[in-house]
């Protein structure tokens, strides 16, 4: 998936990171830990209901829910993705991850966000502003994301 084929938001914000020098991505990234939306009240205080991605170094916890038109329906691969994430304003670099991946996914069809490619925070070119840990901690945020989603569309064929 070349930059052109991401979801139009996601693909903006890639091209966004990759229009300024390396030394500034991270002051971008940071940026965007500011943007990150606050939880609705059924995950506030609650993290009991949200999954954390152990991965992270710092306790970031996510929730994805599956939204159909017609509400006694399953999910499909059109549900629209509604993303939920707690992550602590002193984990910034975590956080504006998380900004990023809620700011370009939420609202997409399943489908969409299942295509979404696995070298993300390479696209955005943070190799040289964070270290392989925190990479691999923002790789397992997506992946948790994508899991998240095929399990419920699984789920709905299995039931």
């Amino acid at each position: 998936m070349t930059t052109t084929e991401l979801p139009e938001k996601l693909h903006e914000i890639v091209e966004d990171f990759r229009a300024v020098p390396d030394p500034e991505r991270l002051e971008l990234l940071l940026e965007f830990s500011e943007e990150l939306p606050a939880l609705p009240e059924r995950y506030a205080g609650h993290q009991d209901q949200m999954e954390q991605v152990i991965e992270c170094q710092t306790p970031l916890f996510l929730a994805v829910e599956l939204e159909n038109a017609a509400p006694d329906a399953g999910p499909t691969a059109e549900s629209i993705v509604r993303l939920f994430v707690s992550a602590p304003p002193e984990a910034p670099t975590s956080r504006g991850f998380a900004s990023v991946l809620s700011q370009s996914l939420n609202g997409l069809p399943a489908a969409e966000v299942l295509a979404v490619p696995e070298d993300l925070s390479t696209r955005l070119g943070l190799q040289k502003a964070l270290t392989p840990l925190r990479l691999r901690g923002m790789s397992a945020m997506l992946g948790r994301i994508k899991r998240n989603i095929s399990d419920q569309l699984a789920d709905q064929l299995a039931g």
